[in-house]
């Protein structure tokens, strides 16, 4: 098998191809808190209210940029520069010319394999629309990548 996010440049990937990047990790739909002094952004166990927090894939996709309006579009560029994916962002590592982890459901041919390492948010968080805006800082929570 061709390992086409190794032998192709990002822009030469078919829209299935750049989808099928997508590991199912769902850390890229964890909100985020900005301090507003530092400006360092800290992951929370709270997640967008599309996300089917059992399956990590978002309830409504194709509509998700209509409905959600800062929804982040990821690009080659975001995902080199956007410092708050994890280190196992099947795009980030593919931007930066790296393969794919060795769970990666491309490589291991398991669509679960990325619940099976604890790479996604699966068991670990809340939607945010459950939680009161006071307590939002208390979300906040450190990854192990």
């Amino acid at each position: 098998m061709s390992k086409f996010w190794l032998d192709k440049a990002m822009h030469e990937f078919t829209q299935e191809e750049w989808e099928s990047l997508c590991d199912g990790c769902a850390r890229c739909c964890l909100i985020k808190l900005e301090d507003e002094d530092t400006q360092e952004v800290h992951d929370t166990a709270m997640v967008c209210d599309l996300l089917d927090t059992s399956s990590c894939r978002c309830t409504a996709y194709d509509q998700r940029h209509h409905l959600v309006p800062d929804c982040v579009v990821l690009t080659e560029e975001r995902a080199r520069s956007f410092t708050w994916l994890p280190d196992s962002c099947a795009y980030k590592l593919v931007a930066n010319g790296r393969d794919l982890p060795e769970w990666h459901h491309l490589r291991s041919r398991e669509p679960d394999a990325v619940h099976k390492a604890g790479a996604s948010v699966r068991g670990r968080v809340i939607h945010y629309g459950e939680v009161h805006p006071d307590d939002h800082e208390s979300m906040i929570l450190t990854w192990v990548n």
